[in-house]
């Protein structure tokens, strides 16, 4: 699949998307992360054990505390941390991976991709959202 085909599916077959190492400070890229896909209709789901909620949402400290089983993690953590939440996320039944711009870690990209996960890594979502709208290729508002 070529890569926007790759990044297009995983946008649009996503609703439900876990932010996991998310912050609750403004200008962090996690949050302003999560506030643009709120904002353009997907529910997304605090991730980080080390805060009660985020912008007057509760937060969870790992996946498998999460409520629902989400479409995608988007994973804003350090590279060395990266195969432990795949790993969670592979327990947790999750179909998408998305491992965010600036982290780079082989062994949970094969991780993701033995698992039989769509995975993209060292990209900004946010980012490819909207090159990916403005270019046509995505609905303005995703449902």
């Amino acid at each position: 699949m070529a890569h926007d085909d790759l990044i297009k599916s995983i946008l649009t077959g996503s609703k439900t998307v876990a932010v996991v190492g998310i912050s609750d400070k403004l200008g962090r890229p996690s949050l302003t992360v999560a506030s643009y896909l709120k904002d353009h209709g997907f529910d997304v789901l605090p991730v980080n054990p080390n805060l009660s909620s985020v912008a007057h949402v509760p937060c969870y400290p790992d996946l498998k505390s999460l409520p629902v089983t989400p479409d995608l993690v988007v994973i804003f953590r350090k590279a060395s941390d990266i195969p432990d939440v795949v790993r969670e996320a592979v327990a947790t039944a999750v179909p998408r991976v998305w491992i965010q711009e600036g982290i780079v870690s082989e062994e949970g990209y094969r991780m993701a991709e033995i698992a039989g996960m769509a995975v993209i890594m060292d990209k900004c979502i946010m980012k490819e959202h909207a090159r990916l709208t403005r270019e046509g290729h995505l609905a303005k508002e995703h449902h």
